[in-house]
């Protein structure tokens, strides 16, 4: 049997006031709004169009995967599910066909194609592979699937400092696993302003 790369893109309904919270307390509902639809169309379509792996967006809440001007055309969607984030991303992984799953969110503006390249080469023969954030959470997880790892989400301490270390120690002794370069979500204002300054200045 074949097996594809699969990579899932977690997406909220992308909705004035219902996205980047935190960024709209400073910038702004309209423009924190703007700031995620722009960071999803692009990371969407780049990866997309890639025919190294098959893009998904997996995306809340599940009733919204049927308006479809919400969303990226191009791109094929699938619900997530209810549950906390562990549960939804321990959905993804059973639920995705045979082959290595890397999932990453629609909110990190410096993801590139060649980020999600290096993940799925790592999974040939690594079990697991992460992209570590500052905060010490993650912005990408992938596994190999083979053998599939039950429960490698559950009891993870979320948006703590402990999310990388907890979801990592639920990996079997042993596991393999690899480290992309640390990339960071926008959460706020001063986020947002580092990352341009970064971008102004590389």
């Amino acid at each position: 049997m074949a097996l594809t790369n699969h990579l899932v893109i977690m997406a909220k309904e992308p909705r004035i006031g219902r996205v980047k919270t935190r960024l709209a307390r400073d910038i702004g509902p309209v423009a924190a709004w703007g700031f995620y639809r722009r960071t999803l169309q692009s990371i969407s379509g780049s990866l997309t169009a890639d025919q190294r792996w098959t893009t998904w967006l997996a995306v809340s809440p599940d009733a919204s995967i049927y308006t479809d001007r919400l969303w990226p055309a191009t791109t094929p969607r699938i619900s997530q599910g209810n549950g906390d984030l562990g549960q939804r991303m321990g959905r993804i992984m059973e639920v995705m066909g045979p082959g290595p799953v890397v999932i990453i969110g629609a909110d990190i503006p410096d993801i590139r194609a060649d980020h999600i390249a290096k993940a799925f080469h790592h999974l040939g023969d690594h079990d697991a592979v992460f992209g570590p954030a500052d905060d010490g959470g993650y912005w990408l997880v992938g596994l190999k699937r083979r053998p599939r790892l039950a429960q490698v989400f559950a009891n993870v301490r979320w948006s703590t400092e402990h999310a990388l270390e907890d979801t990592s120690a639920n990996l079997p002794k042993g596991a393999r696993i690899a480290f992309l370069e640390t990339l960071n979500d926008i959460d706020d204002g001063e986020d947002l302003i580092g990352h341009r300054y970064k971008g102004k200045h590389q």
